[in-house]
Formats: C-alpha cells, sequence, structure tokens
C-alpha cells in the first residue's frame, strides 16, 4: 500500500515539471501523507511526508527557482500539513494503543469472573453467549456460572441494574457466593436466600462508602437439574423466566409466583419457591438476560426471541446460541443498548452422569 503514496508524489511531481510555469499542482502532494495515515504508523506518515516536500523542493527548483514567494508558501504549507497529518496520526495510534490495553484487561477479568462455561456437565451438553454493551469493555453487568453438585447440576444466570464496567463488582460477588454455595445448600430456596444475604451485605458495605446503592438490585434464574429425573427446578427473583425448546414447540417456564430481585432485603426463604419443569432428554433449556428481549431494531421492535427460537429446533446448543448472537446483533444493527447473555442447555438422550 506504500507504493500507492508513492506512485501519486512521482505522478503529481511529473505532471507539475511538464506542465506550464503558470499551472501549480504541488499543494495536491498533501495527498500522499493524508492518504498513508489511513494505513500507516506516524513514522511511514512522516516519511512520506518528508518526501512529499522533497518532491515540491525539486519542483520548485524547475520551475522558476526556489527563491519565488509562491513555491516557497508551498513547500511550508505542505510542511505544515504534513506536520499536522503526522501528529493526529500519532494521537490515533496511542489511542488505539490504550484501547487494546483496556480490552486486554476487560477479556482476564472476564476470564476470572466469568469463567467460560463446560461444554458438558453431567447429562447436559452447554453452550453460552455473553455481549456487553460498553464498547470499551467485553463484560458488564450480566452474569453466569454453573456448579456440578452431588447427583446434579445448577446454574445461574443474572442481570446487575446497569450496564458496563459499573457494574462489574455486583456481578462478582453475586457469582462468587453461588459458587461457594452451591455445594452447601440442599434445596435451592435456601440458596437463593444465601444469594440475597451476599447481595444485600455487598451493597452495604458499598453505601458506606459514600456510594448510592438505593436503587441496586439483580434480577436472577437460579435452575437445579437433577441427573436422576427429567426435570428442572426454577427459582425466579425477577428475572425474564426461562424458555424451553421440545420439538418445534417453545413453553415459557414461568413461575406463578417469581419473587423479587436480589439486593433488596426483605426477603426470606419463604419468598423463594422453586417451580419444576419436564426436561425431558432432547429437550433444550434457553436462560438469557432481558438485554435480549428488549433489543430493538430501527421501527423499535422488540427481538422476538421464542420466535426465533422456534425456528432452530433440531439443533445443538452451541448452533443455537451462535445463530442467537448473529441475528440478535443484525436484529439491533450491530449495537446493543443493554449487556445480554444466554445459556442454551440439551439434556443428552440416556447420557451417563459426570
Amino acid at each position: 500500500m506504500v507504493a500507492v503514496p508513492v506512485a501519486l508524489i512521482v505522478l503529481i511531481s511529473v505532471v507539475d515539471i511538464l506542465s506550464p510555469t503558470n499551472v501549480h499542482l504541488g499543494p495536491l502532494l498533501v495527498v500522499a501523507p493524508a492518504l498513508t495515515a489511513s494505513f500507516g504508523g506516524p513514522v511511514m506518515t512522516g516519511a512520506i511526508g518528508v518526501l512529499a516536500v522533497v518532491a515540491q523542493v525539486a519542483i520548485a527548483f524547475l520551475h522558476g527557482g526556489i527563491e519565488t514567494m509562491n513555491h516557497q508558501v508551498q513547500i511550508l504549507t505542505l510542511l505544515v500539513v504534513s506536520a499536522f497529518v503526522v501528529a493526529f496520526r500519532y494521537l490515533r495510534e496511542r489511542h488505539e494503543r490504550q484501547l487494546n490495553e483496556v480490552r486486554s484487561v476487560s477479556e482476564v477479568a472476564q476470564r476470572v469472573i466469568l469463567r467460560p462455561l463446560p461444554q458438558r456437565i453431567g447429562p447436559l451438553r452447554i453452550a453460552s453467549m455473553y455481549i456487553a454493551a460498553a464498547a470499551e469493555a467485553r463484560i458488564g453487568g450480566d452474569l453466569y456460572a454453573a456448579a456440578r453438585t452431588v447427583g446434579g447440576t445448577r446454574l445461574i444466570i443474572g442481570d446487575v441494574r446497569g450496564k458496563g464496567l459499573d457494574s462489574v463488582s455486583d456481578a462478582a460477588v453475586l457469582l462468587c457466593a453461588f459458587r461457594e454455595a452451591s455445594h452447601r445448600h440442599a434445596k435451592l430456596p435456601d440458596l437463593a436466600t444465601h444469594l440475597e444475604a451476599s447481595v444485600c451485605r455487598n451493597l452495604a458495605e458499598l453505601s458506606e462508602t459514600n456510594v448510592d446503592v438505593s436503587e441496586c438490585f439483580v434480577t436472577a434464574a437460579i435452575v437445579d437439574i437433577p441427573d436422576a429425573e427429567p426435570v428442572v427446578h426454577v427459582v425466579d427473583c425477577g428475572h425474564p423466566p426461562p424458555l424451553l425448546l421440545r420439538g418445534d414447540r417453545v413453553l415459557t417456564l414461568g413461575s406463578e409466583r417469581p419473587g423479587a430481585p436480589l439486593g433488596l432485603g426483605e426477603l426470606t426463604v419463604d419468598d423463594h419457591l422453586a417451580g419444576t419443569f419436564p426436561f425431558e432428554p432432547g429437550d433444550v433449556l434457553l436462560l438469557y438476560t432481558d438485554g435480549i428481549v428488549e433489543g430493538r431494531d430501527r421501527t423499535g421492535t422488540f427481538y422476538a426471541l421464542a420466535e426465533r427460537l422456534r425456528g432452530w429446533a433440531g439443533e445443538d446448543p452451541r448452533v443455537i446460541v451462535a445463530r442467537l448472537e448473529k441475528d440478535l446483533l443484525d436484529h439491533v444493527g450491530g449495537h446493543l443498548e443493554d449487556d445480554a447473555a444466554a445459556i442454551a442447555i440439551e439434556r443428552l438422550p440416556g447420557a451417563p452422569a459426570r
């Protein structure tokens, strides 16, 4: 690509030299460093700028001498414009380097906080996706995790109020509490109560540092999938209900009495009721956050998750998640207003427990 600005410099110089003395094409030489800045670094841009100035000096010598005011102004103008182009290219490169560093740190944070889910847990096959709304980050306020327990698997998906890096702390607290408490509480309502207490403690500590936590909470769906029984237990804490894909039908696993979001500080074990639903071999369970169903296109139409999911019947979780991510981004025009996460879980026919 460097050959393009070099060729332009040669072409403009030759045409200018062969033209009458009253025709001045030298100012067009500024195109060369400006074009180089679009693909090259500041050093390369500066080198092309110097080459353009040298060409302008050569033109001046062949067209009346460098002593003429007209040529001196052209040389000075080209020199100043080239310097500005190099300076802006340097600032852009520094910004890109800083942005890459931020993204690198956020990727490490995501791997630590939001650990990748295994593709296989017990008799289940799992796939997940995560899209952060913040352009400078790859992690936000949505969360998910899985824990293998004695005789079953527990999963959580949640959404911290807000988006981007400001909500990462609350997500980390809830995920750590889930991973630890999943093995200690036999009943799902007890686990939900423990998570409620953890979120409340974290918010209380934040309030002591003058952070406004009056509207902080976390919605979550907590599920327990036994190995030996074709059912799924769900505790809904103010979260969008899971969807079950069975053949070409999509069922909503909504609780008759959904609980309030975690962190309100007014809930007890009795407030967390677990709903039990059939989850048979071949079924696919989809857990998701509201960033998906609240995604809008240019006309303001919400993303029809259940309808799209029905069209992917017969696919495995990995394909469903990949299609969901692409279809969602196409629907919203490539940018989400809120973080979005999803987990697809398939119960395998006759799969041995692991």
